[in-house]
């Protein structure tokens, strides 16, 4: 996981204390950043996934 390039693209889209699944599959195609990332990421910094659509996300 590029923890430095999902903290920098977290802070440019606005994402602070959670985000919604829908707008964390767009990042992840944005940005070419694997979804299972974003998920280690939100978990690890105490980030809120909101609306899982496939359970992609924990």
């Amino acid at each position: 996981m590029d923890e430095p390039l999902i903290e920098e693209v977290f802070k440019k889209e606005g994402i602070e204390k959670e985000i919604t699944c829908p707008r964390a599959f767009q990042i992840s195609d944005k940005y070419h950043i694997p979804k299972m990332d974003i998920s280690a990421y939100c978990n690890a910094h105490s980030i809120k996934i909101r609306g899982c659509q496939l359970g992609c996300f924990k």
